[in-house]
């Protein structure tokens, strides 16, 4: 897992212009689910483009440590022979989700209702994160919880016997949360309902549907988005392909807007209406970019994105666009600073307990590389075409967005740029370096100080 291996800092200097062709490996939010529906289906479950990051290997042991089967076949395609709704087993032993938040909230659903007892632990920067947010309502169900001060990891739950359905709105602008109530409503009798004020990404509802369970999606006399779901289905399997990751996207999109002369296109991106906030921001700011080829798979569109190098002006993001771009806000910034005047981003309490408060490593990074910005409490502000800006060091914290963003800055800046650890980035992107090196870039390990 990410937080056993060693720091590895890497350096990013400025190469010229990226050009070619390239795919980013499948989208995270997907892959977790994947694996989790296919071993609560009864029968086998196929996945090709599978993301093989640390994350989602993560989900998959969990799903091994109760009972399913999940084989790689020699061709990268993914085999789950799942084992049903109700038939968990107990875990034989703790289940490390390392950096995964993703992963562990929503197994935390899922065992939540079932009949078992497991404990979950994860690295130093998981266990700073809240968990109560899905434990809250888990407890509401019937489950039994253990956990440190905070609810944070390590954290051991107690699946309820006789689970009760509940009806929950979500206090935030949370697909996570989402996501538990409607999986821990699988194994309850009777219907779950989750009311959601704000409109989050929909990859659970769709790919439940998808999967066989009876679940609608209608809108209440307030606007809010109000999904039923029916307990105890039978899913049944499916062959899956995943769509490459929007959010890694984000790296080779930014990266090809700031670099003068860039020309890239990225294939098989997922284009879910709840995804692509930093398209919409980026050509918004005056970003080159033209969606070819679309196309739907799997209940979800997919398209080829062409980028080419373009001169930015600075923009307020809309506060209501956060949710569809919550995991892109440090690439933005990256943007942001080699745009034209300022650029404003309200609404981002949330990146406050993401894999770091990645708002203020984000403040830091900039700042440590000579780019004006102001951070607030739910708010940055970053002021574009600072001269002689790169440089710097930035501390990563076990982040991998925070990581890949700042590399990217280091790809077009004056002087090279440093992140801390660049270990980190196989949490969600393991290819990055070689994807960009393909591209033109020159991703470097840092050589170490002499003793």
């Amino acid at each position: 897992m990410s937080h056993g291996s060693s720091p590895k800092p890497l350096t990013t200097r400025a190469a010229g212009p990226l050009t070619g062709t390239i795919r980013v490996p499948g989208d995270k939010s997907i892959s977790h689910r994947a694996l989790m529906f296919g071993a609560l289906a009864v029968g086998r479950t196929t996945v090709t483009g599978l993301l093989e990051s640390e994350d989602v290997l993560a989900t998959g042991a969990a799903m091994r440590a109760v009972g399913a089967k999940i084989e790689r076949q020699d061709d990268g395609l993914y085999v789950v022979d799942g084992i049903g709704l109700g038939s968990l087993l107990e875990p034989e032993s703790v289940i490390d989700f390392g950096n995964a938040g993703t992963g562990v909230r929503l197994t935390m659903g899922i065992f939540g209702t079932h009949d078992i007892a497991a404990t979950f632990v994860g690295d130093g920067s998981l266990s700073k994160r809240p968990m109560g947010r899905v434990l809250d309502p888990l407890r509401e169900m019937g489950t039994n919880v253990i956990a440190r001060s905070g609810d944070r990891l390590p954290a051991s739950i107690r699946g309820a016997k006789q689970p009760l359905p509940l009806t929950y709105r979500v206090p935030m602008a949370s697909a996570q949360v989402k996501s538990a109530v409607l999986l821990a409503g699988l194994n309850c009798p009777g219907e779950t309902t989750v009311i959601e004020p704000i409109a989050t990404r929909d990859h659970t509802e769709k790919m439940l549907a998808g999967f066989g369970a009876d679940i609608s999606v209608t809108l209440n006399d307030a606007g809010e988005r109000v999904i039923k779901l029916k307990g105890q289905p039978e899913l049944k399997p499916q062959d899956l392909e995943v769509p490459g990751d929007p959010s890694s996207a984000g790296f080779p999109i930014v990266a090809a807007l700031i670099i003068p002369g860039s020309d890239v296109t990225i294939e098989n991106i997922l284009l879910n209406e709840h995804r692509t906030g930093l398209i919409t921001t980026l050509i918004e700011m005056g970003g080159d970019i033209e969606i070819v080829n679309r196309r739907h798979s799997g209940g979800e569109e997919i398209g080829d994105i062409k980028v080419k190098a373009s001169q930015l002006k600075g923009i307020t993001v809309p506060a209501k666009r956060a949710p569809s771009m919550i995991d892109e806000y440090p690439v933005l910034a990256v943007a942001a600073a080699f745009a034209t005047g300022e650029t404003h981003m309200p609404g981002l309490d949330e990146l406050r307990v993401k894999e770091s408060d990645r708002l203020a490593a984000v403040a830091r990074g900039l700042e440590a590389n000579g780019i004006p910005c102001v951070e607030g409490e739910d708010f940055l502000t970053v002021t574009g075409g600072a001269n002689n800006i790169g440089g710097g060091t930035v501390v990563t914290h076990l982040d991998h967005r925070i990581a890949m963003s700042f590399l990217v800055l280091g790809m077009a800046s004056h002087k090279p740029v440093t992140a801390d650890d660049g270990a980190v980035i196989a949490t969600s992107f393991p290819t990055f370096t070689s994807l960009f090196s393909e591209l033109g870039a020159k991703v470097q390990e840092t050589p170490s100080e002499a003793a």
